[in-house]
């Protein structure tokens, strides 16, 4: 008799059919369900339908690679989901979790790192480019070859610029020569170009093969054609020198790129070579970062208008118009990430040692927090927290909502790159001086003092404790933590327990 009262529902007066029932409670929440299913045992079976707690994990952003037959109990799945991402964000609050160095045995000065899902690239003064994978504990880094000529027995010029997508790797040198290697295909390069100057900026797309470089007075942007050889695919001439340059995400056809020359910024595509997207004569660029549909960049006033102070200002790269001035501050925005932010938000950082956050369609900050002594370097934030590096060399983690600092790390350099996602942090100190004082030139490696070198941490917060366990192929500190004074991070430290 149960299973033909699953058949006809009943809703107070009416026997409805299971799928109308069942409709009809695909509006409800986590909460509703269940205090239905405790009003009868056939509201009981109708509020814990897979088909209902599926589409809550789906809605609430759990699990969106699975279909409906991948779990048996979806919403235990969710609940699962649920609590781990709450220990990730106690972890986090907390930092509890571990911390490791990615350590360089050579005594070479660190020149730039990038990174992409938790895989590392770092370029030295040595010239070689070394890969970290901090997903997996048991990797050894390998350095990528760079393309040897016949006369290269001398010292390697040292690497200017090094970026990181999903599927390529790709350093700019010094003597203007650049580098592309793909992740699969092992240790050589497979594409390898020369401007006749040094290179003052270096774009790789955040997926897709394209990468753009600026040099003199030319962009060049290079690309796989349709058999898979690598080729020139644009070269634009800009009338300044380039002090920051973008891949525009997510374009099909031909990579569009977004240059900032001195006071303009350009927008360059195969079609309209030479667009201009914003120009103020006299009024500097000081940072730019690139969405799919926009740009947002700093710009310097020189305080000749006294009510017109420094600002963000927001393009729409379909229309060229500006959509909105943000901020006013005295001091020059430094950094600006528009890209990693959430949905109408960015958040910048400014000489003025503050970190800001806007919302798009809004003019005012949302909020606004005093951190970095000599200024902030990089920001990062998601729709809880902020990262923020300062040229001080201190990292400092915040909780956006309350606007407060929750901890802080520091080093030597000034921090030039912060990434993270839900369980990983990614940081890097990088020195401003590459020949620094005291490394003799009697040396026959000038290697130089720790101290100098500059630094690279990977912190793990995951949720379960193994990957804690083993975060980087370093035996892991077996010191009692007194977790008041250096919270819970535990630092690697090797060859404690052997």
């Amino acid at each position: 008799s149960f299973q033909n009262e699953i058949n006809e529902v009943p809703f107070f007066d009416i026997q409805l059919p299971y799928e109308l029932a069942l409709k009809i409670f695909q509006y409800l929440g986590k909460t509703e369900l269940g205090r239905c299913a405790q009003v009868s045992r056939t509201w009981k079976v109708l509020a814990e339908d897979e088909v209902l707690w599926y589409r809550l994990c789906q809605q609430e952003g759990y699990l969106l690679d699975m279909s409906i037959s991948d779990h048996s109990c979806w919403k235990l799945a969710l609940r699962n989901c649920r609590a781990r991402e709450r220990t990730l964000k106690t972890n986090w609050k907390n930092r509890i979790g571990a911390v490791s160095q990615l350590q360089y045995e050579l005594g070479k000065i660190l020149c730039d790192v990038h990174s992409c899902d938790g895989v590392v690239i770092a370029g030295y003064t040595s010239g070689e480019v070394r890969l970290w994978d901090t997903r997996t504990w048991d990797y050894t880094a390998p350095i990528l070859e760079p393309m040897h000529g016949p006369g290269d027995a001398g010292p390697q010029p040292h690497v200017s610029f090094v970026r990181i997508n999903s599927a390529l790797a790709v350093a700019a040198y010094e003597d203007g020569t650049v580098s592309i290697w793909n992740l699969m295909f092992g240790r050589e390069p497979i594409h390898h170009y020369q401007h006749n100057q040094r290179i003052q900026a270096l774009a790789l797309g955040s997926e897709g093969a394209a990468v753009a470089t600026a040099s003199g007075f030319e962009v060049k942007v290079e690309s796989p054609n349709d058999r898979g050889f690598w080729q020139t695919a644009e070269t634009f001439e800009i009338q300044k020198l380039v002090n920051f340059l973008n891949l525009v995400p997510d374009v099909t056809g031909s990579p569009v790129t977004v240059a900032a020359a001195e006071d303009i910024v350009y927008l360059l595509k195969a079609d309209d070579p030479g667009k201009i997207l914003h120009s103020v004569y006299g009024q500097p660029v000081t940072c730019l970062d690139v969405s799919a549909h926009e740009a947002a960049f700093g710009v310097k006033t020189f305080g000749w208008l006294l009510n017109e102070p420094n600002q963000i200002l927001l393009y729409n790269l379909e229309t060229s118009q500006c959509l909105k001035k943000m901020g006013n501050s005295i001091g020059d925005f430094t950094c600006v990430n528009l890209q990693n932010s959430p949905p109408n938000m960015l958040v910048t950082g400014n000489k003025d040692r503050r970190v800001r956050v806007f919302d798009i369609r809004k003019s005012e900050s949302l909020c606004s927090l005093y951190a970095h002594q000599l200024g902030v370097s990089a920001v990062q934030m998601d729709d809880w927290k902020i990262v923020s590096g300062g040229e001080e060399g201190l990292v400092c983690v915040w909780d956006q909502r309350m606007g407060t600092k929750l901890w802080e790390m520091h080093a030597r350099h000034p921090v030039r790159h912060v990434w993270f996602n839900s369980h990983s942090l990614i940081t890097a100190n990088i020195p401003d001086e590459k020949t620094p004082r005291g490394a003799s030139i009697m040396d026959d490696d000038l290697t130089a003092h720790r101290k100098h070198r500059g630094i690279i941490y990977a912190y793990e917060f995951s949720a379960d404790q193994l990957a804690v366990e083993s975060v980087l192929p370093i035996c892991r500190s077996s010191y009692d933590e007194v977790t008041g004074y250096n919270y819970n991070i535990g630092l690697a430290v090797p060859y404690d327990n052997i």
